[in-house]
């Protein structure tokens, strides 16, 4: 296995991808008040700011700034899960989860994309946005219910337009 490192740089806002062990178990959205639980206690105790968030059945996008001074998302990654994992059903556990003491809810690791600028965040943000189209769930991005577009669309952040397709104007991150 390759010896992966993380950067580790403080404020950073970062995209990521996080999937469940079993991709064909539609767990997240059936058991999203947990998830929601579990992001909200995390938020407590280790804030950070949710610039974007999609939940879909069996994975997640967000994009999350962390406060200035602190580089560590990967310990609120590992509490977000640890406390969702202990409020489901415990997945299907293979032998090396039952060594490490998991539940076999969530792949190991989760991927992540440091942003570089505001073209790049603008482009994550509506990754998240549109993804539920992307994997043929609905038929334009306000059809998901488990999207931070709906906040977004409520202070103000994407225009209208966007909830009409996926061609709209997205105002607050300067895409024209």
């Amino acid at each position: 296995m390759p010896n992966y490192h993380r950067p580790r740089i403080p404020g950073a806002t970062v995209f990521f991808t996080v999937n469940l062990a079993d991709r064909c178990a539609p767990v997240l959205v059936r058991e999203i008040e947990a998830l929601r639980r579990a992001v909200r206690t995390t938020r407590s105790e280790r804030p950070f700011t949710i610039d974007a968030w999609v939940v879909l059945p069996d994975h997640m996008h967000c994009v999350w700034t962390l406060p200035d001074g602190d580089a560590d998302y990967a310990t609120r990654w590992s509490v977000i899960k640890a406390r969702f994992s202990r409020a489901v059903p415990p997945g299907h556990r293979r032998a090396s989860h039952r060594t490490r003491r998991e539940r076999g809810v969530w792949q190991r690791r989760f991927w992540e994309h440091h942003i570089r600028d505001d073209a790049d965040f603008a482009a994550h943000v509506r990754y998240c946005w549109i993804n539920p189209v992307k994997h043929g769930l609905v038929a334009r991005p306000t059809d998901w219910p488990h999207s931070s577009i709906h906040r977004d669309l409520r202070e103000g952040r994407v225009d209208a337009e966007y909830a009409s397709g996926v061609d709209g104007v997205v105002r607050h991150i300067g895409c024209a």
